[in-house]
């Protein structure tokens, strides 16, 4: 048996195992590496484009426009995730 990070032995009754990689969870390592590609992106994209709301025009760079669908994303998710049992 082997300990994890929760403190209890992997394959005991009812114990959760948390996979890690060099001490960091994966879960962490996957969000920083989508972190890292957003932003790659946002910088890739500083070009100025019209944005249409309905009726008004604005023209702005493509990256704020980017930005701003990708927090809305994110706080839409974080909204409807649910709540998890333990």
């Amino acid at each position: 048996m082997t300990k994890t990070s929760g403190g209890t032995a992997t394959g005991a009754p009812g114990g959760k195992q948390r996979r890690e990689i060099a001490g960091v969870p994966v879960r962490v390592i996957g969000i920083g590496v989508l972190a890292v590609l957003a932003l790659w992106f946002l910088l890739a994209n500083l070009d100025n484009v019209q944005i249409q709301f309905w009726v008004l025009t604005v023209t702005a760079p493509l990256w704020i426009a980017l930005l701003g669908s990708l927090l809305v994303g994110g706080v839409l998710g974080w909204l409807l995730k649910g709540r998890r049992s333990k």
